[in-house]
């Protein structure tokens, strides 16, 4: 089955040249890409002699950025900076990036000896999207067939070869509408960021929301009023000996009214004031501790008996988002850890593919499932029927099962132990046991409800509750039990067995307790659950969730504390402005609506232009996620440009008279009026909801650091010394219409603010300091650096011990040191921080180190820089496994490759000796007319043939030839 040429619209700028007209002579090879090596050679050891399988490395080619420049020529285009024509249906202009122009023409060189061409990409929409950019970069003229699977096994490459499909334009056409509309809203939004917020920010559709949802979660945690209350709970005995000798003979259970007025318990509070409801009986210890009293000796009976039946089914089968929060409950991964891990095992063939919301498994899978939970735990624990798990959700991925081990018969985890990683273990385990238990039976048993009453020495009536649960028949509870997010919380797998008691009997109060508690604010999120709440508002997709995640903290809009997401206050500020003057942008329904209509365009029900042109331009689209209605992307940014106050969106209330500022070297916090010198810095560490009332008096009140030492006799500037943004530091101060620059220096690490005097301060900014001069009149200077003090020579540097010696350092001792070579590093000779156990991965004693970037962990093979919530001294052996772990699974770090300009003239050299004697070799004809060929492919390659009318008359021309979409 061929594939049709015809390219979706967009403007080409590859310089490659075309391959011939027809295929050489080649003896039937074939050529199936794939994106990854791996991948690749997985393949390539199922297909014969004749298929030659290659990787693309993903995307061959993306709109332009910083990485894939425009050529000069048409930089001055007007739809340059976008580097999308929206004056001409949104035509995209790709660029080949310089890291993947060497593969572009290794896969042409490769098709040149090919006489059919295999699409192998994954099967989702950023796959599909892989395929049609091939085709438009490789222009085969042989045979194309859409290859596709979802697990990389013998029998499904070979199914896989044998039944091609064509390729699925709706779906490119869904793919590159989100490209497009990506690029829109970062490029025009993001600036408007930069302006008013900060330097280095950016806006996203799905990344401005994501932080969003973690901001009004801070938001409420911040507004959070605790409120202290009081439980009492009894033990209870039957008196009576049961025939069972496993049987309990005493329950405990729990107050839950007085005088039938039901006693309050944590949700009964307001969150925001901290009073309780007005209709609970709200105990304090006092009156806790006194009803006790009052119990004490009371005669008690069973009011009510309640048995039901317990039923608990299985779990579905993991998709993407169940499976990054099981790993992030039962692993502790962050989702891009997960990702990359079942990345790993889907390319070795373990493995399904990893990308998918379907909770769907095949006819084979099922098999497979029953038949070793069968084997495993007996006829009894498989149903009579396989189970079916279907879910009509949003933004559904298309195609896919659900992930499950690879092949026709599930490989236990002992099978596969020694084939894989400690980690890729860990995950296949989790993905087998979920995936056996989803076809075992379903847990059985009873649960027992019971109330109990007493009357205390006071003639009040005391109402007691208690429940458990009776597991008679375990089921998938054998296989497998999913994780819970609050680890507090008792699960429905956990057994409690109650003694048979009937209504009307009477119990002993054999012991009562009272105990205190305080309500909690919501749980921040983590990981897993921002994934949850993500998928629950049908926003992103499971391809996206941990590069989303990723996005938010590098931006610097969230930092992990433990597991938990906080928000900064710059995100306080981007969402702060966002919600303001872009409403409809940030709006969790519009975001869905957006997914909905990408949807719609892969199933051909929808046209991309006019989508896009109501976006971005405006018109009544229907719902087009509403946008169209209020004038479209490109009018709402230029009205509300000019009516944002960059101040007003950049101080966070947190107080009466009290803001957080985010300033150009961070947030800090300012009592009283814009004007007012009452200031004070916050810790780097300090998550917004602990800005209490005294916490900010605290900091307001402490000494700022900042005090006059004295005067510089050089310039006669007063020298000061202050707390800054990078550490402590002096400096003098020139009159404001000085012309004189001030001179700065950072204090010592042995020096502190409230000590140094002012000949410490003169002594500081006199570094650099210049020690002397050699014999042959260099110049050595002593400097403190980034990574520590040293001497420069030149170009030829040294560390020193000490930033003493800096001061200290002689003619003579500067000399001997640079005399000496060089050594490998400061930290190598340096003792460990802290020693800690080993770590479970690698089984290698793990210990923290002082690098030159900071502390980090290392087990000798790998090291992991500690974060920014992590300490030396509190540094667990849990957290250090985590940081090596998540370090671990990002591979081996790259390693620059080091270009002189003395090998440059040697390469060039050896070049253009290898072309004499390939001349002097070429006696015939034909061959003189391959050397032309090459020169003009390289003149081709080093020309920018796609000009401003060039790229008007191209994109004209693929408008006409694509296919035509339905319209509204």
């Amino acid at each position: 089955m061929s594939i049709s040429t015809t390219s979706a619209t967009s403007t080409d700028l590859d310089e490659s040249e075309e391959l011939a007209d027809t295929p050489a002579a080649n003896g039937g090879r074939k050529l199936v890409i794939v994106e990854s090596p791996k991948k690749a050679q997985m393949i390539s050891g199922y297909l014969g002699s004749q298929y030659d399988v290659e990787a693309s490395f993903g995307h061959v080619r993306d709109l332009p950025s910083k990485r894939n420049p425009l050529p000069e020529k048409l930089k001055s285009l007007p739809h340059a900076r976008l580097g999308v024509d929206t004056d001409n249906d949104f035509t995209p202009i790709y660029t080949v990036g310089p890291d993947k122009k060497a593969q572009v023409a290794k896969l042409k060189n490769l098709l040149k000896q090919a006489d059919t061409l295999y699409l192998a990409t994954d099967e989702d929409r950023e796959g599909e999207a892989i395929a049609w950019h091939l085709i438009e970069l490789l222009k085969p003229k042989v045979p194309v067939h859409r290859m596709v699977f979802h697990e990389i096994t013998p029998q499904a490459i070979r199914e896989a070869i044998e039944n091609t499909r064509e390729l699925n334009y709706d779906m490119v056409e869904a793919q590159e509408t989100r490209r497009i509309l990506d690029r829109l809203y970062g490029y025009e939004v993001s600036p408007v960021l930069w302006r008013k917020v900060g330097q280095g920010l950016s806006a996203g559709r799905v990344q401005s929301v994501a932080t969003r949802i973690v901001v009004e979660r801070e938001r409420l945690r911040m507004k959070f009023k605790a409120a202290d209350y009081w439980s009492v709970s009894g033990v209870f005995g039957t008196g009576l000996k049961p025939e069972d000798p496993s049987e309990p003979t005493s329950f405990k259970a729990t107050l839950q009214s007085v005088d039938d007025v039901r006693v309050a318990i944590g949700r009964d509070f307001n969150p925001d004031t901290g009073l309780a409801r007005t209709d609970v009986l709200h105990l304090d210890e006092a009156g806790a501790r006194g009803l006790i009293a009052r119990l004490d000796g009371a005669d008690f009976k069973i009011a009510r008996v309640d048995e039901k039946p317990y039923r608990r089914r299985p779990a579905a089968p993991f998709m993407t988002s169940t499976l990054q929060q099981e790993a992030g409950r039962k692993l502790r991964w962050t989702s891009q850890q997960t990702m990359r891990t079942a990345q790993r095992l889907y390319e070795n063939g373990f493995i399904t593919y990893m990308r998918t919301d379907s909770t769907t498994l095949s006819d084979t899978a099922l098999s497979a499932a029953r038949t070793q939970a069968r084997e495993l735990y007996g006829d009894a624990y498989v149903p009579t029927e396989p189970r079916r798990y279907q879910r009509k959700v949003k933004n559904a991925q298309e195609a896919h099962e659900a992930i499950r081990p690879a092949g026709d018969e599930f490989r236990t985890p002992g099978q596969v132990a020694r084939s894989m990683s400690s980690d890729e273990f860990r995950l296949y385990e989790l993905i087998w046991m979920r995936t056996i238990a989803s076809q075992m039976a379903d847990a059985v048993g009873q649960t027992v409800s019971i109330r109990l009453t007493g009357t205390s020495s006071s003639g009040e009536t005391a109402e007691f509750g208690a429940s458990g649960t009776t597991i008679t028949f375990p089921g998938f509870l054998r296989a497998y039990v999913e994780g819970r997010d609050d680890e507090q919380a008792g699960g429905d797998d956990e057994e409690r067995r109650m003694p048979r008691v009937e209504r009307g009997q009477q119990v002993s109060g054999e012991s009562f307790d009272a105990k205190g508690h305080t309500t909690t604010p919501p749980s921040r999120y983590t990981e897993p659950t921002l994934v949850q709440a993500l998928e629950e508002l049908g926003i992103g997709r499971p391809a996206t969730y941990a590069a989303i995640i990723q996005t938010i903290q590098d931006r610097g809009y969230v930092w992990k504390r433990g597991s938990a997401l906080v928000p900064s206050f710059t995100a306080f500020a981007v969402v702060g402005l966002m919600e303001k003057h872009f409403t409809r942008l940030i709006d969790y329904q519009f975001t869905a609506e957006v997914e909905e209509d990408l949807d719609r365009i892969a199933e051909g029900a929808r046209s991309r232009v006019d989508w896009l042109t109501r976006f971005y331009f405006g018109g009544d689209g229907g719902n087009t996620a509403g946008i169209g209605a209020i004038g479209g992307l490109k009018k709402l940014v230029a009205d509300n440009l000019g009516e944002i106050d960059a101040r007003g969106i950049n101080s966070i209330p947190v107080g009466e008279d009290v803001v957080v500022r985010v300033g150009r070297y961070g947030p800090y916090l300012q009592k009283g009026g814009p004007d007012s010198e009452q200031r004070a810095s916050l810790p780097d560490n300090l998550a917004p909801d602990e800005l209490t009332p005294e916490k900010i008096e605290e900091l307001l009140s402490a000494p700022s650091g900042d005090r006059e030492l004295g005067t510089d006799p050089e310039s006669g500037f007063p020298v000061v010394a202050k707390s800054g943004r990078y550490g402590p530091y002096v400096s003098t101060v020139p009159p404001e219409d000085s012309k004189t620059p001030a001179r700065t220096a950072s204090l010592f690490k042995s020096m502190s603010l409230e000590e140094i005097t002012i000949d410490d301060a003169l002594r500081l900014l006199q570094l650099p300091r210049s020690v002397g001069a050699d014999a042959e009149g260099n110049e050595i200077l002593a400097l403190n650096g980034r990574y520590g003090p040293y001497i420069k020579k030149g170009t030829d540097t040294r560390s020193i011990e000490s930033e003493e010696q800096l001061l200290t350092l002689t003619l003579e001792e500067a000399l001997a040191i640079l005399a000496q070579p060089k050594q490998r590093g400061r930290a190598a000779a340096k003792p460990p921080l802290k020693e800690l156990g080993e770590d479970p991965a690698s089984g290698k004693k793990m210990i923290v180190k002082d690098g030159r970037f900071g502390p980090y962990v290392t087990d000798g093979e790998y090291n992991a820089s500690l974060r920014k919530d992590d300490s030396v001294e509190e540094l667990t052996d849990e957290r250090a496994a985590e940081l090596l772990a998540d370090r671990r699974a990002r591979g081996p770090a790259k390693k620059a490759k080091k270009t002189t300009k003395k090998a440059a003239a040697k390469k060039t050299t050896a070049k253009k000796t290898a072309a004499k004697k390939t001349t002097a070799k070429k006696t015939t004809a034909a061959k003189k007319t391959a050397a032309k060929k090459t020169t003009a492919k390289t003149a081709t390659v080093k020309k920018t043939t796609a000009k401003t009318a060039t790229v008007k008359k191209a994109a004209a021309k693929k408008t006409a030839a694509k296919k035509t979409a339905p319209s509204d």
